[in-house]
């Protein structure tokens, strides 16, 4: 696992559970507003040595442990590294773009995975243009997940490009789901070149649009 982060304590990024979280390298994705783009390339790694040695401690303090990126789903040796983490009695929650449902399906089949949460960045016909990658895979993944057993979430982070037009058929074009997060976009530096002009959706304005899809995702939220 090439890991270039540890948050050591969360109560926040995994629902219910106190949480360390990890964050690996790379992504094969390129979405202009990623808030960890430091992790996409060249991030100094950690040691893993220590990594291991803090969670073995921990373990008897934390209830579980999140994987983040970059794309988690990219390090190969990512299954064994969460049987490592649930032989310690930590529950397991991963952080996903979506682009790999083989690795999904590996880690549910083998019972590895307790929480998901996937990115839903847009119309899947308009992942291309969003991410330079095709919606396909991410579709699928939301597929096996629904039928999984496991809790997952999926969240859409509400950048101005998402109109009220394309989150209308973001929420018809799955089932409801158990959980669907609008998240507010805070602009990063840079992002000026892709947003032009377009202002950010503010608190209210995501609250409004969440009530506009609530007939078929019941159980929308909003994270800030």
């Amino acid at each position: 696992m090439n890991i270039a982060g540890l948050q050591k304590t969360s109560t926040v990024d995994f629902p219910g559970l106190l949480s360390a979280v990890l964050f690996t390298v790379g992504c094969n994705y390129n979405c202009f507003y990623c808030h960890n783009r430091y992790l996409l390339k060249g991030a100094p790694l950690l040691d893993s040595g220590a990594i291991f040695a803090f969670l073995e401690k921990r373990a008897a303090m934390l209830d579980g442990v999140v994987v983040s990126g970059g794309e988690p789903t990219l390090q190969n040796d990512l299954p064994e590294f969460f049987a490592y983490v649930k032989q310690l009695g930590y529950r397991t929650k991963l952080d996903t773009n979506g682009s790999s449902p083989k690795a999904i399906d590996r880690l549910l089949k083998e019972s590895l995975l307790d929480y998901a949460a996937l990115d839903y960045k847009a119309p899947f016909s308009k992942y291309e243009a969003l991410c330079g990658q095709p919606g396909d895979d991410a579709q699928r993944t939301a597929e096996l997940l629904l039928h999984s057993g496991i809790r997952f979430e999926m969240r859409t982070t509400m950048i101005p490009q998402i109109t009220p037009d394309n989150l209308a058929e973001m929420a018809r074009a799955l089932p409801p789901l158990p959980s669907y997060v609008l998240q507010l976009y805070r602009p990063q530096p840079g992002d000026i070149r892709h947003t032009g002009s377009m202002q950010p959706y503010t608190p209210s304005e995501i609250a409004a649009l969440a009530d506009t899809i609530r007939e078929w995702q019941p159980y929308v939220t909003v994270r800030g």
